[in-house]
C-alpha cells in the first residue's frame, strides 16, 4: 500500500476517519438516551435559531459539514503532533488529543449565546468528551499508518552536531548496500566565507 507523504492530505484523511468514530460513539449515545442531542444538532445550532430547524435534514446537513470541517482540521493537528513527537505511545497521544481538542470545540460550541440547541447537562457533555476520545484515537492511528516514514523523521535541532539516527532514506539506501553512512564533523552543506586578515 502506498503512503502518504503530504502533511494536509494526511491530515484531511486522519480528520475525516476521526469523525466517523466520533458519529458513530455520538449516535449510539443519543440512541441509548445519553445524551439529549446528537453532536450535529448542537453544531448546527450555532446558525440555526431552534432545535426543530437544527433536528431538519437541512440543519444536520449543515452539522455534519461544521463537524467535517472542525474534524479536518483536528486531523491536520494530529498529523503535526506525530511528525514532531513521533508515532510511539500512540493510544495516550490519541486519548489526550481527543479529549483536549473536544473540551475546546465543546466549550466554544456552547459559549455561542446564540445556540439555542446546546445541552446544559453533564452526561451530555461527558458524551461528547467520550465521542471527541474516539476520535483522538482514530485520527492518531490513521496518520500513524497511512503517513510516509520520511513524515516522521526527527529534524536536527542545528547544522553542526552529528545526527544520532539515520533518516528514513539512507535507511533505505542502506538495506541494498553492504556500507555503513561515515558521517562528517562538517557541514556539507555550510558556505564558506573568506574573511580578510588584518596586517
Amino acid at each position: 500500500m502506498r503512503k502518504i507523504n503530504d502533511r494536509i492530505y494526511l491530515g484531511m484523511l486522519s480528520g475525516a476517519a476521526g469523525l466517523v468514530a466520533l458519529t458513530l460513539v455520538d449516535v449510539l449515545s443519543s440512541k441509548m438516551k445519553i445524551s439529549q442531542r446528537s453532536y450535529r444538532t448542537t453544531a448546527a445550532g450555532i446558525w440555526v435559531s431552534s432545535r426543530r430547524q437544527a433536528e431538519k435534514w437541512p440543519g444536520q446537513i449543515l452539522g455534519i459539514m461544521m463537524n467535517l470541517g472542525l474534524s479536518m482540521v483536528g486531523g491536520f493537528s494530529v498529523v503535526k503532533m506525530l511528525t514532531k513527537y513521533g508515532r510511539d505511545k500512540l493510544v495516550p497521544k490519541g486519548l489526550f488529543f481527543g479529549v483536549t481538542f473536544g473540551a475546546v470545540i465543546t466549550a466554544i460550541l456552547s459559549g455561542f449565546a446564540n445556540n439555542k440547541v446546546k445541552p446544559k447537562d453533564a452526561i451530555s457533555n461527558l458524551s461528547y468528551l467520550l465521542s471527541h476520545a474516539a476520535f483522538g484515537l482514530t485520527s492518531v492511528f490513521t496518520a500513524a499508518k497511512l503517513g510516509d516514514d520520511s513524515l516522521f523523521d526527527t529534524p536536527p535541532q542545528n547544522d553542526y552536531s552529528k545526527p544520532t539516527e539515520k533518516t528514513t532514506e539512507q535507511l533505505k539506501g542502506s538495506n541494498g548496500n553492504n556500507f555503513q553512512h561515515v558521517y562528517s564533523d562538517v557541514n556539507p552543506n555550510r558556505e564558506e566565507t573568506s574573511v580578510p586578515r588584518q596586517f
